[in-house]
């Protein structure tokens, strides 16, 4: 997989999780999963920025969104570890360890494929 489709695919599953988290308000999402409103937003806003640039975007803006939200995802899945109500942000904190475990998953893989995936290669062109 390129860092393009990755991109799209994983913009767009994190839209529907904002969406869902949406819908369903306040509760748990399968009963395992934290939902607010706050990280709903948060789900919309950057899941739309990734799929908007998986399929819009140059590849040196798609390859900075991944990568950059990589690391931002890869920050909350380890405050959410330390300081599981993101200093207030979060009402109902994030109760369980699978909340932690996907954002950080999120944001190594967005690190990798935004800086390392697919990347220029360095040796010589066959003439």
């Amino acid at each position: 997989m390129d860092v393009r489709t990755y991109a799209k695919v994983v913009g767009l599953v994190i839209v529907l999780i904002g969406v869902g988290g949406v819908v369903l308000g306040e509760r748990s999402l399968l009963g395992v999963l934290n939902i607010d409103i706050a990280e709903d937003a948060v789900h919309l806003v950057t899941g739309g920025l990734m799929a908007a640039v998986g399929f819009r975007g140059s590849d040196r803006a798609v390859r900075q969104v991944v990568g950059g939200l990589g690391v931002v995802y890869l920050l909350v899945g380890i405050l959410g570890i330390i300081v599981p109500d993101m200093f207030g942000l979060l009402p109902h904190e994030y109760e369980t360890v699978l909340d932690n475990l996907i954002h950080l998953g999120l944001g190594v893989l967005g690190i990798a494929f935004g800086f390392f995936v697919g990347g220029r290669s360095v040796g010589r062109q066959a003439p």
